[in-house]
């Protein structure tokens, strides 16, 4: 726009586009025309770089308020600058009205006089900051030139009193050290008062101290304790000053005198009054202690023979109590008449000595526990582990002082219970003539008897009073049971009963038996020291035996008299139906098993029988006789002709369509199913088998048999094994089974 106001506009014909004479030299001309390469240069000017952009919008931030600005400010503007105005600036003054009018051309006179003016304006854009920089900058120096002033007064008024204090110093230099000197002694006597109340502090008993220690107006109590403990440590420590390198000094010596006597003095006053405490631990059955009591047994165990004298009160004591309570226990019972006295119930002995010795242990493990915490070893069981130890578990003493203690004490504080006991349960088992209640008795005396071993040792006086009292019992036990034994083996069968079940003397005898059993596989016995049944054995022996001797004899007695009479069926029965009551315990396995073998024995015995029987029965016996006697040179044709073979093979045809071949008569008065079955199946593979080697020896041409094939064919199992093993219903397992 600025340009087109300055110069005129070039002819039309100069902005076309080139004819087809631009070769002449007027083309020529044209292109080196100044206002075509300056318009050409204009047009190729690129505005969108970001520089060019950024120029543009500072100049028009410069000259935005230009353009608003009123015409007499212009004018006024112009005429300062009139001198570098030129003529087309004056004209386009003097047209001022026409400017305000015509809004497009003031810009365009904005732009035109920016081209113009710029680097003035620019200067004096600079020249504008820099006055302004001058102006604060000399505020800056007048502020400055006052701090100085302040610095140099400060620094005089320092120097002043750098001077005084100097003068000041000197003054009182001497008063100074010896205020220094004064203080160093002070602090070296403060030290060494404060080591000799440390040194009398840690070494001697104040006032209180011994008060508690001697007095007997002080009772036992934390305060006593709390001195002794001073004492002891005071002894400590002075024993590691005197092993120095200087041996033993006088005060070491006076120190370890004084506290020796206070500690003696100790010891003293506490065996006084344990002794005291212990006279009064009468009647009591449950007592408890306390911790005063426990640190004062603890204390005095350091003085052994003390210590002695004291226990000694209390064992007489706890033997007098529980020896009275005990008897009043039998003859008056509890308070206000209950429980009941034990000896109300002496007509039931198992109930009888059941409480007596009930009331024994409870006594003991009452006892077991006062003495357990008078010497505080409740805490250090438990912190081994021991305390969840089970009722009647092993109780183990590790060999310390204090088990020792408890152990000594816990068995003199029973001991005079052991007469009483020993009498009454004595007694009790003299006079009973019931096996079976002797043997309850007996086996409640023997778990009392372990029980007490775990809990206060095998050597205990009661224990030994309980060890001899139960083999006294099992003594009268088994004299009852032996005595049965002997009267079994007199008592004859009735020769007019055909029947071959168990006696009536069998029967009683083993629900005798079955109820011991029963009382054994109930108690509560523990069977550490042998396999499980081993102690029953002897029991067993001395039941079982006379009753099995007592069944063969007297069946062989009654033989005598009805020779027809099954004595082999009788003993099996019998015999069977002892092991059958020793079936549902376990612990009877090793009886059972003997008594199994002498079955197996008698079954052998049965099956020859019957299968001897079964080849009368079947016409084979006399046969089977000729072939297992005849030598071997001998044709067996000439001592077995055909014509008395073949009477004896239609018999025995005949014989297999009985029902003896399924069922005996003989081996069903056995009471046992599976003998019965295995005896006749043995008895039938045997017959088998003789079958077999009949037909063998028949077939063979050594002994000139005519026609053998037609001679075993003639009559069932047709010379054919296998079809009589089919025929007695056995298989091929049973014939290998039977064979071997």
């Amino acid at each position: 726009m600025s340009v087109q106001a300055r110069s005129p506009a070039p002819p039309p014909s100069s902005l076309s586009v080139p004819s087809r004479n631009a070769g002449t030299p007027a083309s020529a001309s044209q292109t080196r025309n100044p206002i075509t390469i300056r318009l050409r240069k204009i047009l190729g000017t690129n505005f969108t770089d970001e520089a060019t952009t950024e120029a543009l919008r500072t100049l028009s931030e410069l000259y935005g308020t230009q353009s608003t600005s009123s015409v007499p400010g212009s004018k006024a503007k112009a005429q300062t600058n009139g001198t570098d105005s030129d003529d087309d600036w004056s004209d386009e003054d003097t047209n001022v009205g026409l400017v305000v009018e015509d809004h497009r051309e003031g810009l365009n006179e904005t732009a035109s006089r920016a081209r113009k003016n710029l680097r003035r304006d620019l200067e004096n854009k600079l020249a504008q900051g820099s006055q302004q920089f001058l102006q604060a900058f000399s505020e800056v120096d007048q502020k400055l030139d006052e701090l100085q002033n302040h610095v140099a007064a400060m620094r005089v008024a320092c120097d002043e009193a750098e001077t005084q204090l100097r003068l000041s110093s000197e003054a009182s230099q001497s008063l100074l050290d010896r205020a220094e000197s004064l203080r160093s002694e002070r602090e070296e006597v403060e030290m060494r008062k404060s080591i000799v109340m440390l040194f009398l502090n840690r070494f001697t008993l104040n006032d209180e101290e011994a008060e508690a220690i001697t007095s007997r107006n002080v009772p036992i109590g934390p305060r006593f304790f709390e001195a002794m403990n001073k004492t002891e440590h005071i002894r400590n420590d002075c024993r590691v000053l005197m092993s120095g390198e200087d041996g033993p000094t006088k005060a070491g010596l006076d120190i370890m005198a004084s506290t020796s006597s206070y500690l003696e003095q100790g010891y003293e006053k506490i065996y006084r009054w344990c002794s005291f405490e212990f006279r009064q631990m009468g009647r009591d059955t449950q007592l408890e202690v306390d911790s005063t009591m426990q640190q004062a047994i603890c204390r005095l165990s350091q003085r052994p023979e003390l210590l002695s004298e004291a226990l000694a009160f209390l064992t007489q004591t706890r033997q007098t109590g529980l020896l009275s309570a005990f008897l009043d226990a039998l003859t008056r019972g509890g308070p206000s008449g209950l429980p009941r006295p034990i000896e109300l119930h002496a007509h039931d002995p198992i109930r009888y000595v059941g409480d007596m010795l009930a009331w024994v242990h409870q006594a003991i493990a009452a006892e077991c526990e006062f003495l357990e915490s008078l010497f505080g070893l409740g805490g250090e069981q438990e912190g081994d582990g021991q305390a969840g130890r089970m009722v009647g578990a092993v109780r183990t003493f590790r060999g310390s002082e204090e088990e020792g203690w408890v152990k000594e004490l816990l068995n003199s504080a029973v001991t005079k219970l052991c007469v009483p006991l020993k009498v009454r349960v004595q007694q009790t088992v003299r006079s009973q003539e019931s096996s079976i209640v002797s043997y309850k008795v007996a086996n409640l005396l023997q778990y009392y008897m372990l029980t007490m071993r775990r809990t206060i040792g095998e050597d205990a006086l009661l224990s030994t009073t309980l060890s001899e009292i139960t083999d006294v019992s099992y003594k009268v036990f088994f004299d009852a049971i032996e005595a049965h034994g002997r009267a079994l083996l007199r008592i004859p069968l009735d020769p007019d009963d055909p029947s071959l079940t168990p006696p009536l003397p069998i029967l009683e005898h083993a629900q005798l038996l079955r109820e011991i059993m029963q009382v054994y596989d109930s108690s509560l016995l523990d069977d550490t020291t042998a396999e499980p049944g081993q102690t029953f054995n002897r029991i067993l022996d001395v039941m079982l035996d006379p009753a099995m001797e007592m069944c063969a004899a007297a069946a062989e007695e009654k033989a005598r008299y009805r020779p027809q009479w099954d004595r082999a069926v009788f003993v099996l029965n019998c015999w069977c139906y002892l092991q059958n009551v020793l079936e549902s315990f376990e612990f009877t396995s090793e009886k059972r098993r003997t008594i199994q073998e002498k079955i197996d024995e008698r079954v052998k015995l049965l099956e020859d029988e019957h299968y001897e029987n079964i080849l009368r029965d079947a016409s084979l016996y006399d046969t089977v006789a000729i072939i297992k006697s005849k030598s071997p040179s001998d044709r067996l044709s000439h001592v077995l002709p055909a014509q008395q073979l073949q009477p004896t093979l239609a018999r025995f045809s005949l014989w297999l369509s009985s029902p003896e071949v399924v069922h005996s008569p003989r081996l069903s008065a056995l009471t046992s199913p599976s003998l019965h079955s295995t005896i006749h199946r043995v008895s039938l593979a045997r017959v088998a088998k003789a079958y077999a080697q009949l037909c063998e020896e028949v077939r063979k041409p050594e002994n000139r048999y005519e026609a053998a094939s037609t001679l075993l064919g003639m009559e069932r199992p047709f010379g054919q094994a296998g079809v009589l093993w089919a025929i007695f219903g056995l298989e091929e397992e049973s014939e290998e089974f039977a064979m071997e």
